[in-house]
């Protein structure tokens, strides 16, 4: 029977390595940024902590081997992101942010733009980041309409041997850079016609930076993941060389499915992380607080069975999520169901669990004094972000389901070619 979640000693030996890092550096992101005011200082005050991160390998072992990396497939990604995200959602995000700004290129590259642009991401010094700019004011749920649908907004125009970029990118992950001039590589999904039907139009366009003509219009101050940067950015008759654009004109919308895919079953584990850690917490409280009682508060049975249904919740969505991970390493025709419901299912399991555990705790869960609200804070955004899960149950999955071809036992038979 091929159904087999043991972990190779390889595996272990990297989950246990991803561990020890996030509790001795990750662990220090909260009290380097928790006391500053804005947005834009906790950002910067993260970098020392990210160049660490860089300087130890980490960006190296997610990025895949084929690629020049050392990563082994996204199960071994799975296995990283469980352990940093359970400890520090920034740091953590702007380091996984790089592989969707790197997807573009790593799918649709040529040879000659990945040996131009993807060498220093591959480097264990500095702080690189690359974006991936997508998310427009105003909301992309429907990127691709047709007109007269608006659309993607942003414009790509050919001026001689040039591109010339122009409109607003917002929610993208580290988009200002460290200095307001952009991240080292952004993939602008833009409109490089304003009359062909989306499948012709939607292009994407690689920008180096520094970005000439890039503008950080405002730093948003988020509910949660407070340390990481999601600005609303701006691009002014931005040109780059004509050779930037990834496939040909009119394939976006490709590359956009396409990247997204791989994040989706990582929202699934990043959920998980959040449960692990506020699970952690309240089994640990519930195991020492009498709260004025006779014995510790474990010992009854609504805080006992609470506490199960938590870890019963957290074992499926971990094991979801591994499948979806291992569907997309084996190229499985299911990888694309099976991500999405990863992220769906991981994402709002994530919501209901953490406020049942704040239950367990009670009204001191309400209060910074206890980790509970800040973990509830950064995981209500998993249902919301990489595609909000109304949008993704109405367009991908419903898409996949209403296909005449469809076959609901291939999420669960062996269909990898």
């Amino acid at each position: 029977m091929a159904i087999d979640f043991t972990l190779t000693p390889e595996q272990r030996q990297l989950r246990e390595s991803a561990q020890d890092f996030a509790h001795k550096v990750l662990a220090e992101v909260g009290p380097a940024t928790r006391h500053l005011s804005s947005p834009e200082e906790r950002w910067k005050a993260t970098r020392p902590i990210y160049e660490q991160t860089v300087a130890e390998g980490w960006l190296r072992r997610i990025l895949p081997a084929p690629a020049g990396g050392e990563g082994q497939g996204m199960v071994d990604f799975a296995l990283i992101a469980e352990e940093f995200i359970a400890v520090d959602v920034n740091v953590s995000l702007t380091l996984f942010a790089v592989t969707l700004g790197l997807t573009p290129l790593m799918t649709a590259g040529s040879p000659e733009q990945l040996e131009e642009h993807f060498g220093r991401f591959l480097e264990p010094s500095g702080a690189p980041l690359a974006a991936f700019a997508f998310s427009e004011p105003g909301g992309s749920a429907n990127y691709d309409a047709p007109t007269p649908a608006e659309g993607v907004r942003t414009t790509a125009e050919p001026d001689g041997d040039e591109w010339v970029v122009n409109g607003s990118k917002k929610w993208v992950s580290s988009a200002g850079g460290w200095d307001g001039t952009g991240p080292d590589l952004l993939a602008v999904v833009c409109r490089t016609s304003v009359d062909a039907p989306p499948d012709e139009a939607l292009s994407v366009i690689l920008v180096p930076g520094p970005v000439e003509g890039l503008t950080v219009d405002t730093s948003l101050d988020l509910l949660g993941h407070r340390a990481h940067q999601t600005p609303v950015i701006t691009l002014r008759d931005v040109r780059v060389p004509r050779g930037n654009i990834l496939g040909a004109p009119g394939a976006g919308r490709q590359i956009v499915a396409g990247s997204f895919l791989p994040t989706a079953a990582l929202v699934g584990v990043f959920a998980l992380a959040k449960m692990r850690a506020a699970f952690e917490f309240a089994l640990d409280f519930a195991k020492r607080e009498r709260r004025g009682g006779a014995v510790p508060i474990i010992d009854h049975q609504a805080v006992g069975y609470a506490l199960a249904d938590a870890k019963s919740a957290m074992e499926a969505v971990r094991y979801l999520s591994w499948k979806a991970c291992h569907a997309l390493d084996t190229q499985s025709p299911a990888a694309a169901e099976l991500a999405l419901h990863a992220k769906i299912f991981g994402s709002e399991t994530a919501v209901r669990v953490i406020t049942d555990l704040m239950r367990v705790v009670g009204i001191d869960s309400y209060s910074h004094e206890n980790p509970l609200a800040e973990i509830l804070q950064d995981a209500l955004v998993y249902p919301l972000f990489d595609g909000g899960n109304l949008g993704v149950r109405r367009r991908q999955l419903h898409a996949i389901l209403s296909d005449p071809a469809y076959d609901p036992s291939s999420t669960y038979l062996d269909a990898t070619p």
